[in-house]
């Protein structure tokens, strides 16, 4: 950790955000990754022991605003082995800003073995090549809250892989979960694999979807990702996720691109 600041602080029931929440294409909004992560938090209070969180969906209904947000938590079915849950992140104001909806499946030995699909493997984090994303509009924000390395492809070009950890806790005097981390680095998947000019071109996702059939160790996360892209103005962005000992799960954002 460096003496940049969290990326939240907790107040009563409220968590005020940083400028190490700060995103790229406005000084007053957040990036998706630290209320993504803080909504996680919710989450991972309400699943069963022994569960782990499959798939979460965030939908992005407006800006994240740079003050003061909230975030509730339920449960809506509560089944032997699989249970869905919901969490709603707001604005002092109490509008709703970001819709989860979340599936935790139990786990119990089942198979000898795990069987995962590890080809395409990565260079480690050492290997990486040090990197900042070079979009945002003020010198502080969460690209300097964040530690990347890049292993695979270049940035601006199209499909790249890059190491990802945070520097600094998402709440004050916590220590983030695994899987907060995680949620921390894939908003940024659509900021890895870039196809088009930014100083020409805005890119919003509107969602992102995470599905994971382990939970991460250690530190760092790999985003190996890919955009494709439309003339239209859509694109989709497809990330495989990874911790040092292999894959953990795939992401998936859509994307609307405007002129700027």
């Amino acid at each position: 950790m460096t003496a940049l600041e969290p990326f939240f602080v907790a107040d009563g029931d409220h968590f005020l955000a940083t400028i190490s929440t700060r995103g790229p294409w406005s000084r007053n909004h957040q990036h998706g990754g630290p209320p993504a992560a803080l909504c996680v938090r919710a989450l991972e209070a309400l699943a069963p022991r022994g569960s782990l969180l499959t798939r979460l969906t965030f939908d992005f209904l407006r800006p994240i605003p740079m003050g003061a947000v909230s975030v509730t938590a339920e449960v809506v079915r509560a089944g032997a082995k699989v249970q869905r849950l919901r969490a709603t992140l707001r604005d002092a104001a109490g509008r709703d800003l970001v819709h989860v909806s979340a599936v935790a499946m139990r786990t119990a030995p089942t198979l000898p073995a795990s069987l995962v699909d590890a080809t395409g493997a990565l260079p480690p984090p050492e290997a990486g090549e040090p990197f900042v994303f070079p979009f945002f509009p003020e010198s502080t924000g969460y690209h300097h809250a964040v530690e990347m390395r890049v292993v695979r492809g270049a940035w601006g070009t199209g499909p790249m892989a890059a190491w990802m950890r945070t520097r600094v806790p998402l709440v004050a005097g916590e220590a983030p979960s695994p899987l907060q981390r995680l949620l921390l680095a894939t908003d940024s998947a659509s900021g890895v694999a870039v196809a088009v000019d930014p100083k020409r071109y805005s890119w919003v996702n509107a969602d992102l979807t995470v599905a994971i059939h382990r939970v991460p160790e250690g530190e760092w996360v790999c985003l190996d990702a890919t955009t494709a892209t439309e003339a239209h103005g859509v694109a989709v962005t497809r990330a495989r996720l990874w911790d040092t000992r292999g894959p953990v799960g795939v992401s998936l954002q859509s994307l609307v691109i405007e002129p700027r």
